[in-house]
């Protein structure tokens, strides 16, 4: 139903406005709304590592919404599609010596979306008859166990056919995307429909904050998930969190890439805070009272920051939408984040949490946004 409503106002030219009123209590925590941007409906991965795609698109929703067009629901399986296309021949070429997987990088939607165009949901859903989200499990095993015989070449070259198989394997889990499609009774090819859209690609910059890169330049940031080798601009922690808060604060939103394993992030309790007592040296009691009301929290240097990442314990869990801030009745920050766990985890929150800024400044792993978004120092200072 829902996607049939947004179809709706996309035929319509109406502007879909913030999909709930979130709560201003949880618990003890009594919020002030700061900031919020429009966004569309709370959607679901599912079983499938796919958050990647979810938050980006959520995100050009968002955008799309921000430059005052009519709202969309854009397909993300259409763009899962493609990346198994292009993460198979990447994992061929190296022969194995990548990851092939169910996860990416928000980078790996904006080079996809460059190839292979976009499509509404309407045109393209990717799942089987009589499903309505995404199951990717056996999907991917089937795909890793084909390009992994292929790896091992047992004729000792790889034949022209090998990529007609391995698409007619994926075909049959998701179905091929169309070549054209019609809507609002006009026909439409991916990549024209993209350009529809008014999205400039060149607009948006990932971004990340570690020492052991050079500041306002681009690297590879070391993670499984970023197969692809897409370039993140480093800033100083400090700079980092300016441009989140610049960006809500002028109605952008953000994509934000973080590590959700910590104890003290729960989409149960919808909420995610930075104690300043590690969860390990807790008492039962205080783990307790983390979610009942404010607790005293750590602001993370940027040594302990990078201690977390060399450790390996700030790792790249999950992708998420940053649309607006919040702050508690102690004056700390929280960004609202749109997640894509559906919304019965919590019903009261309908699928967002709130995210302290503590914790956001510890265990943020990149996050991508308009370059418009940025402080105009640090535009200057990374060259655009």
């Amino acid at each position: 139903m829902k996607r049939l409503f947004s179809l709706a106002l996309l035929l319509a030219g109406i502007t879909l406005l913030p999909a709930q009123d979130l709560p201003t209590e949880l618990n003890g925590y009594k919020f002030t709304l700061s900031k919020r941007v429009n966004t569309t409906p709370v959607e679901n991965q599912n079983k499938s590592g796919t958050c990647w795609v979810y938050s980006a698109n959520s995100f050009f929703e968002s955008e799309i919404l921000r430059m005052g067009k009519p709202a969309v629901n854009l397909s993300e399986m259409f763009i899962v599609h493609a990346g198994y296309l292009d993460r198979a021949e990447n994992y061929v070429r190296r022969q194995g010596a990548t990851a092939f997987g169910q996860g990416a990088e928000t980078h790996d939607v904006l080079k996809l979306v460059r190839k292979y165009g976009l499509v509404p949901y309407s045109a393209y859903s990717g799942f089987p008859a009589g499903q309505d989200k995404p199951v990717h499990g056996e999907m991917e095993a089937v795909l890793k166990a084909i390009v992994d015989a292929l790896v091992k070449n047992p004729d000792g070259k790889l034949s022209k056919q090998w990529m007609k198989a391995y698409v007619g394997a994926l075909d049959g889990y998701m179905g091929a995307p169309p070549e054209k499609f019609n809507l609002g009774g006009k026909e439409y090819t991916p990549q024209s429909y993209f350009q529809s859209l008014g999205i400039n690609l060149d607009d948006y910059v990932a971004l990340t904050s570690y020492n052991h890169q050079p500041y306002y330049k681009p690297f590879v940031l070391e993670v499984s998930d970023n197969w692809s080798n897409g370039l993140f601009y480093n800033l100083p922690i400090d700079e980092f969190v300016q441009v989140a808060d610049n960006a809500v604060n002028n109605g952008f939103s953000i994509v934000w890439a973080s590590d959700v394993s910590e104890k003290s992030f729960s989409a149960k309790e919808g909420l995610a805070v930075w104690p300043e007592t590690a969860w390990a040296d807790m008492s039962e009691a205080d783990r307790g009272n983390v979610f009942k009301a404010p607790v005293k929290e750590k602001w993370a240097t940027q040594d302990e920051r990078q201690q977390g990442f060399d450790e390996l314990s700030t790792t790249d869990d999950h992708g998420m939408h940053i649309t607006g801030a919040m702050t508690d009745q102690n004056g700390t920050r929280y960004y609202i984040v749109k997640n894509s766990w559906g919304n019965t985890i919590n019903p009261t929150m309908g699928g967002y949490l709130y995210v302290s800024q503590p914790y956001f400044r510890s265990k943020t792993m990149s996050m991508l946004v308009h370059k418009d978004a940025l402080p105009a120092a640090t535009r200057k200072k990374l060259g655009m």
